[in-house]
C-alpha cells in the first residue's frame, strides 16, 4: 500500500505550498497530491478552492486575477511548473484538476516537463470531473488517469470504463472492507482520500487497499502500514 501526501502534507502545514511538499517528502512518501487551477493569464497554479487558500481577509478568485496579482497577495502560491520542478522527480506528482479549470495550460506544464526529461510515471491526473478526464485522456493518452469520486462504486467504475483506468480514488467515509475486496476481484486498484488513522490504513491493506491519501503522512511510517 502506497502513501499519498494529501496537498503536500495538509495537516503538517498550509497546503499546496513548497513547505508541505517539503515535509511529506521528508516523511517518505510514494506519491504527493496536488490541487491544480489556472490563473485569468492562463498560468497553472496549485490551490485548491476557486479563490486564494491564503491569506484568509483577501480570498481573490483565481480565474479571474494574474499570477502577479495573486503571487503579491499569498507570497506561497506555487506555479505548477514550480512544484514539478521541486519534487524533481523524487516521487510522482498527483495532479487533481478542478473543475472548470482551463486545460490548455496545464497539458502544455506537462508536456514542457515531459520534454525536459520527465516520464510518464511521473505523473498521475485525477479529477472529480469526468469532462476533464476525458480531456486529458485525448490530450495525454500515455499518461495514468484515476478517477476521484465522491461515494458511488458504480459511477467510479463506469467513469474507469470510459478512461481505460483501473485506478480509483474513493471517499474513506463511504468505503468499507467488502467493497474493496469486491474491486480488488474486479481489477480495480482502489486509494482512500482523506484516511489519517493508520489503524483503518492497516485493516483496509489487509483487503487489499492500494494507497491511502492523508493529510498526516508522518503517521504513516513503512513499519506501522504495509
Amino acid at each position: 500500500m502506497i502513501i499519498i501526501g494529501h496537498r503536500g502534507a495538509r495537516g503538517l502545514a498550509n497546503q499546496n505550498t513548497k513547505q508541505a511538499i517539503d515535509i511529506a517528502l521528508s516523511c517518505q512518501v510514494d506519491a504527493i497530491e496536488l490541487d491544480v487551477r489556472v490563473t485569468k493569464d492562463g498560468v497553472a497554479v496549485l490551490n485548491h478552492d476557486r479563490r486564494l487558500s491564503y491569506p484568509d481577509q483577501l480570498r481573490l478568485k483565481i480565474s479571474q486575477h494574474s499570477y502577479l496579482q495573486l503571487k503579491a497577495a499569498n507570497s506561497e502560491l506555487l506555479k505548477l511548473e514550480d512544484a514539478i520542478r521541486l519534487i524533481n522527480r523524487r516521487v510522482p506528482v498527483y495532479l487533481e484538476i478542478k473543475s472548470g479549470v482551463t486545460l490548455a495550460p496545464v497539458v502544455k506544464t506537462i508536456k514542457k516537463m515531459q520534454k525536459a526529461g520527465w516520464k510518464r510515471g511521473d505523473f498521475l491526473l485525477g479529477s472529480f470531473s469526468q469532462k476533464i478526464l476525458l480531456n486529458l485522456h485525448q490530450q495525454l493518452p500515455k499518461i495514468d488517469k484515476i478517477v476521484i469520486e465522491r461515494w458511488s462504486g458504480i459511477r467510479a467504475t463506469w467513469r474507469a470504463r470510459q478512461l481505460n483506468t483501473r485506478l480509483i480514488a474513493i471517499n474513506q467515509l463511504v468505503m468499507w472492507g467488502g467493497f474493496i475486496s469486491a474491486m480488488n476481484h474486479r481489477g480495480y486498484k482502489i486509494y482512500a482520500y482523506t484516511l489519517n488513522d493508520p489503524a483503518r490504513a492497516r485493516l483496509w491493506a489487509r483487503r487489499g487497499l492500494a494507497g491511502v491519501v492523508t493529510d498526516f503522512p508522518d503517521r504513516f511510517t513503512k513499519k506501522l502500514v504495509p
